[in-house]
């Protein structure tokens, strides 16, 4: 029995924090898990940066708000969803998730939360589990599923490398080369090909 993991910004939506580093005019923002591969210091640094621009919560939300899935995932979601049972395992918050699951058909999230003061400034965030992809990959193992895994970021490499099949999607040109043993595709019709092909063995 299969069950497929996909990461979700980068692979089915615009990176958030790239979207708002844009409409906020804040460059800073634009680092993602693609350049820091340790996710507790980069929201340490981001939530830093909202501080000292004094940017809450419902700004994040605004721009949410405007952001559409990628062109083709909802429908490659559809598809794969058709073929087996299909998780998003995400890195980002269940404040940013809802109204973004809601364009994508609501398929299944599993991701973190945001802590928020009474005047929306975000304060920290809580993490599902410790290494939260590879947890989750290895615990749906545990229960009886072999798993298919893709994403972009280095956060994504666990659960790729821990899967019965891994792929890499749209990631950078540094991520491919030090990591040749993943294939990467760069289309949904070649990620769902080659998901097929794994649920075919």
């Amino acid at each position: 029995m299969y069950i497929t993991c996909l990461d979700l910004e980068g692979v089915l939506v615009p990176e958030i924090w790239i979207a708002f580093a844009e409409a906020t005019g804040i460059p800073e923002l634009k680092k993602t898990t693609r350049d820091e591969p340790d996710y507790d210091k980069l929201m340490r640094y981001r939530i830093g940066i909202l501080k000292e621009h004094g940017l809450g919560l419902k700004e994040i939300q605004d721009t949410i708000a405007t952001i559409d899935p990628m062109p083709g995932a909802k429908e490659f979601l559809d598809e794969l969803r058709s073929l087996c049972q299909t998780i998003i395992i995400s890195d980002t918050f269940t404040q940013f998730a809802g109204p973004l699951m809601k364009k994508l058909g609501m398929p299944t999230i599993f991701c973190n939360t945001l802590e928020v003061a009474a005047n929306g400034e975000v304060t920290g965030f809580k993490m599902r589990c410790e290494q939260s992809k590879l947890t989750t990959v290895k615990a749906l193992q545990s229960i009886g599923y072999d798993t298919i895994a893709s994403g972009d970021s280095f956060n994504d490499l666990g659960m790729i490398g821990a899967s019965k099949a891994g792929f890499l999607f749209r990631t950078t040109d540094a991520i491919k080369a030090d990591y040749p043993q993943y294939p990467a595709f760069e289309t949904y019709d070649e990620l769902l090909g080659a998901i097929k092909e794994q649920l075919a063995k």
